[in-house]
């Protein structure tokens, strides 16, 4: 069962979708996680998937959609903040509390791509999340500050040029998250995003394609795994396909798993699994999720 929720994170309305374990008894005591959507998307996508299947396995799952983004509220539009990601999550875990049917002592995250970044960001700050899973998780600034530091600075200075145009009444220079001559990239993860996004396989209304140009400045300058070292001490699951392209999942998630304080720990490796592989293929995803549940039952009981 789904439930179109919403709720704070200040003054924007978040909206979320709350699904219900098959023969939810809201008299019962249960499980929650927060599952966070990648960069681009929206919670009707491969977050849908995820958190309608760990609900089939006795799960209050909670899917988020980015504030600024889909269906939720905050002005102006298409705006890909790392910080309000991060506090999207806070107060989704302020919401289940006040739900009488979560434990808020067994509550945990998931995030998948650059949500899993911004849930492994988000846990070590908010001790309530007891447990983390990512799957292809990825962390969106070093995805997008890689390379020569001049070109990053380059970039940069182009945004503060359009910040300036934008303050004396330019229009809002909106930009694709996914390039249409990506269709015929040679490299797999281009090429499946195109797929994924633009075609039938995944695309969705509320996943628009459009970013803000100027909110790359806070995502360039983000580092979803800084200090994990130190603060990432919850039992942590990372989820990864070998099959790698530009956004080098696999390598952040052998990193996370390197450098990561938590003492239980796993980084499941599938082979032959692209990276969006993991988004929707059930091949993959439903051993994913199979582990996954092992993993919250394991340690939110």
């Amino acid at each position: 069962m789904k439930k179109n929720v919403t709720f704070k994170n200040r003054i924007i309305d978040v909206a979320a979708d709350l699904y219900l374990p098959t023969g939810f008894d809201e008299n019962k005591k249960y499980a929650a996680i927060v599952v966070v959507h990648p960069g681009s998307s929206c919670k009707e996508q491969t977050a849908a998937i995820y958190a309608g299947k760990l609900a089939e396995q006795g799960f209050v799952t909670l899917a988020v959609n980015a504030s600024y983004q889909g269906e939720s509220g905050g002005e102006p539009r298409d705006i890909e903040d790392p910080a309000t990601r991060v506090e999207d999550i806070r107060c989704a875990v302020d919401f289940l509390t006040t739900l009488p049917y979560v434990d808020e002592e067994r509550i945990g995250g998931l995030g998948i791509c650059a949500g899993g970044g911004y849930i492994v960001n988000a846990a070590m700050t908010e001790r309530r999340i007891k447990a983390v899973g990512t799957s292809v998780g990825a962390n969106i600034g070093r995805v997008n500050n890689e390379g020569p530091a001049e070109e990053v600075i380059k970039v940069l200075e182009m945004i503060g040029r359009q910040r300036t145009a934008e303050a004396r009444g330019a229009e809002p220079l909106i930009v694709p998250w996914v390039a249409a001559e990506s269709k015929d990239a040679e490299d797999i993860d281009l090429r499946e995003a195109y797929e994924y996004y633009l075609t039938p396989r995944g695309q969705h209304p509320n996943s628009t394609n459009k970013l803000r140009f100027i909110s790359m400045a806070s995502v360039i300058a983000f580092d979803a795994f800084h200090m994990v070292d130190k603060l990432l001490t919850q039992p942590l699951q990372i989820i990864v396909g070998a099959k790698g392209g530009v956004f080098k999942s696999f390598q952040d998630g052998k990193e996370l798993y390197k450098r990561a304080a938590s003492k239980e720990k796993d980084l499941l490796v599938f082979e032959n699994a692209s990276h969006y592989d993991l988004y929707d293929n059930p091949e993959y995803v439903n051993p994913a999720v199979e582990k996954l549940t092992g993993f919250y039952r394991k340690y939110l009981g």
